[in-house]
């Protein structure tokens, strides 16, 4: 883009041809030409004799002053009734020249917009359909510009198949005449550049369709800010500015997103996770939770957090998965700036930011995407391929470059302008098959008669190079539900090219075995274990989700049998198993200190419960879950690699007991997980492992200080030449009811921190 060059060079396309082109007849047959500029602005009609002409509706009068807005070189005629203006100037080359407006007895001197010449070279334009490149938002959208002293802002909108694209806004009383685009043909793009507009101004498009209806107006599909719902207008801001002073943090994260490294992700929706309401219940705003979320998160341990979407969406209702600005954090919260604030904040403290990244659909909101130009541009024509019946939304049309690169380049703007750590890349599942949540005759296979969706899978695959390339140490991370393979797998072999995928399989299982009466539990023992046939197929993810949470589940506590301690015996229990199994952890808000109640999206978590003993002893829990998992290399260096895990109780399901080992990188890097999902005592349980010595209790999930009943091996056991379960030693356990035992060897006796 040439933001910086001078204003001579934008005038060098102006008109410039002796004669004078029929009288229009209307300002809307000018307005409508899709040529504004052919009649409007400079022209020379003969030799050395210009004509300005100017479609000024607002104006009671208009004149032409010199470049220094003092000197009338010319009165203006009102040609037509509704404000088309023409003057005529005797000048040897190309006037320099300002307007001068009267309107009800005010008056404004301006530049004249279509005194400018075109701004996007043909390479611009070309690389908007180029899914490798940045030019969707550093070409498209509106973009501050300073023309030689010429302050305004150049503003840029692919709509291939509309008639006429105006501009419309604050600064022009939101009348479409006043401000028509000019199309640039070899890219479906029409652009205006207007001067004197300023930063946090609202604006829309104003688009007349292939068939010449009129749209309901339309908002900047590359708007980088956008105004607080239910209001709907884009806002400018130029692209997002930010003094970023992360260095350190950008250079060290590719080793915190390691599949090596631990990760334990928070997930967070901000505008539930707490709330004022001793001022109208209202949100927190970006550095608010700046200075309070990180600071908690960090307390508990977890290495990142996960947003559920803060892309600007129009409906409280869809926590931000059906959003409509994909380019612009949502005003709820603060300014663009502000979000910039809280990523950085989260940086300096030590925690990654994930933000949840929804390219598989898109709402049906009027001024949104759908049918954007007056025809289906961003989503399929066809229903059976453009249309979720599930959720009532556009689904994008993925063969389309230009589609494909405003979602990669929507990728790479997160990632690079926002200093994001990684994206989640939400519905996976639907975007690949073609038949996701259809019946037979409700959807149309792919070119080889298949149900995979092959433009998806390509975009996801470009998608992921990208994200990777231009974004080094980044992740992202793909919420998928079937047995696609190779989610987590390089493109170059196959795969979708996703560095993580979240195990929904292990999700639904546990939950389902947790939830039943221990006494039943030994009939469901398989759902503990089947887990491990497939756990080291993907990079996993472990997700106790907000879709756990939600829609009549009730919350994680509300899932366990018992009375109140056996119900937070299990809830402990099932956490230690989780945080001792392969694969990264991810907790949903809430279930840090067991919140009773389901989720809901308008008021704040109930943090009350924290003055009860129960409660806080389930956060201590976790804090110290977090603080083991990240500190022992046994519990997380080979989250991902069979070769670090190992049953050694895999079968007793009459006492509802299992234990495995995990393995770190170094020879004697061991930790033993044991857990007893009934509330019967085990009282020397001996368990076989691989390793002698001195194994230390680095969680005990029956500890009084975490609700329990304080049962176990007073913190240490030894283990003895006793042979079992295949291995040459053995431990004898004390195992607490409804309780997890995570023990790490302790190298020649030494204490492990944690």
């Amino acid at each position: 883009m040439e933001g910086d060059a001078s204003m001579d060079q934008h005038r060098s396309g102006s008109q410039s041809a002796a004669v004078r082109p029929a009288e229009p007849q209307t300002v809307a047959e000018i307005v409508n030409s899709g040529d504004p500029f052919s009649v409007l602005g400079p022209h020379e009609v003969s030799p050395n004799r210009w004509e300005i002409r100017a479609i000024l509706p607002e104006a009671d009068a208009a004149a032409i002053l010199d470049r220094d807005g003092v000197t009338v070189l010319a009165p203006m005629e009102k040609r037509l009734p509704d404000g088309f203006f023409v003057g005529t100037l005797t000048a040897s080359e190309r006037p320099d020249y300002r307007l001068r407006i009267e309107r009800q007895g005010r008056t404004e001197i301006r530049h004249d917009v279509y005194s400018f010449g075109t701004f996007l070279s043909h390479d611009d334009l070309m690389q908007i359909s180029d899914p490798a490149s940045d030019a969707v938002y550093t070409r498209l959208g509106a973009h501050h510009r300073d023309l030689g002293g010429i302050q305004g802002f150049l503003f840029a909108v692919w709509a291939p198949n509309a008639r006429r694209v105006s501009v419309v806004g604050d600064f022009n009383d939101w009348d479409g005449r006043r401000h028509p685009m000019r199309r640039r043909h070899e890219g479906g793009v029409w652009e205006l550049f207007i001067p004197n507009v300023t930063p946090d101004q609202r604006y829309k498009f104003e688009i007349v369709g292939l068939q010449g209806n009129l749209l309901a107006l339309k908002a900047d599909p590359i708007a980088f800010a956008a105004e607080h719902p239910p209001a709907t207008a884009s806002i400018l801001k130029g692209e997002p500015e930010f003094r970023w002073q992360d260095g350190e943090w950008m250079k060290s994260r590719a080793a915190r997103n390691h599949r090596k490294a631990p990760m334990a992700i928070y997930e967070c929706h901000l505008g539930s996770w707490a709330r004022v309401p001793e001022e109208g219940n209202r949100y927190l705003s970006y550095r608010e939770l700046a200075v309070r979320l990180i600071p908690y998160v960090k307390d508990l341990g977890f290495t990142h957090i996960e947003l559920l979407p803060i892309t600007e969406f129009p409906f409280d209702g869809s926590w931000g998965y059906q959003p409509i600005s994909l380019y612009a954090p949502t005003s709820r919260f603060g300014t663009p700036e502000d979000f910039a604030a809280f990523v950085e904040a989260a940086h300096a403290a030590g925690i990654g930011i994930i933000l949840d990244w929804v390219p598989a659909h898109f709402p049906n909101d009027p001024h949104g995407l759908s049918y954007f130009d007056g025809t289906h541009l961003y989503e399929h024509a066809d229903p059976r391929l453009g249309f979720h019946q599930d959720w009532g939304t556009y689904i994008y049309n993925f063969e389309r470059r230009e589609v494909m690169s405003f979602l990669v380049a929507n990728a790479r703007f997160w990632l690079e302008r926002y200093h994001l750590d990684g994206l989640r890349v939400d519905a996976v599942a639907s975007m690949l098959y073609l038949d996701y949540s259809r019946k037979p005759g409700e959807w149309i296979p792919n070119r080889y008669g298949g149900n995979e969706n092959l433009g998806a899978i390509d975009f996801i695959r470009t998608m992921n190079e990208v994200a990777y390339a231009s974004s080094p140490g980044a992740v992202t991370i793909a919420e998928e539900s079937t047995a696609w393979p190779g989610v987590s797998h390089p493109t170059y072999t196959g795969g979708l090219g996703f560095g993580f995928k979240w195990n929904m399989g292990w999700m639904h299982d546990t939950l389902r075995y947790i939830s039943k009466d221990p006494v039943f539990r030994r009939y469901h023992h398989h759902d503990l274990t089947f887990g491990l046939l497939y756990a080291f197929s993907e990079n996993f993810i472990l997700p106790l989700s907000h879709d756990e949470v939600v829609h009549g589940k009730g919350s994680l506590i509300g899932k366990m049998p018992g009375d109140q301690w056996q119900r937070f015996a299990n809830l402990r229990a099932y956490y230690g198993f989780m945080w001792g199994h392969p694969g990264k952890k991810l907790l949903f808000m809430g279930g840090e200190f067991a919140q009773e109640r389901e989720w809901n999206h308008d008021v704040s978590l109930d943090w009350h419960l924290l003055s009860e003993p129960l409660y806080k002893g389930m956060q201590a829990l976790i804090r110290d879950l977090n603080r083991a998992y990240r500190s022992i290399p046994a519990l997380h260096e080979k989250d991902c690699e069979a070769s670090g895990f190992e049953w050694l109780v895999a079968d007793d399901r009459d006492n509802s007991v299992i234990a495995w080992a995990r393995r770190g990188d170094e020879e004697n890097s061991l930790a033993i997980v044991v857990s007893n999902f009934t509330p019967v005592p085990r009282v020397g349980y001996r368990i076989g492992v691989p390793l002698a010595g001195h194994y230390r209790e680095a969680v005990n999930t029956d500890a009084a200080i975490y609700g329990g009943s304080n049962m176990g091996n007073l913190g240490r056991v030894a283990t003895e030449e006793s042979p079992s379960h295949g291995h040459p030693f053995s431990l004898t356990l004390t195992i607490p009811p409804l309780a997890t035992l995570i023990l790490v060897l302790d190298h020649e006796g030494a204490e492990a921190k944690i």
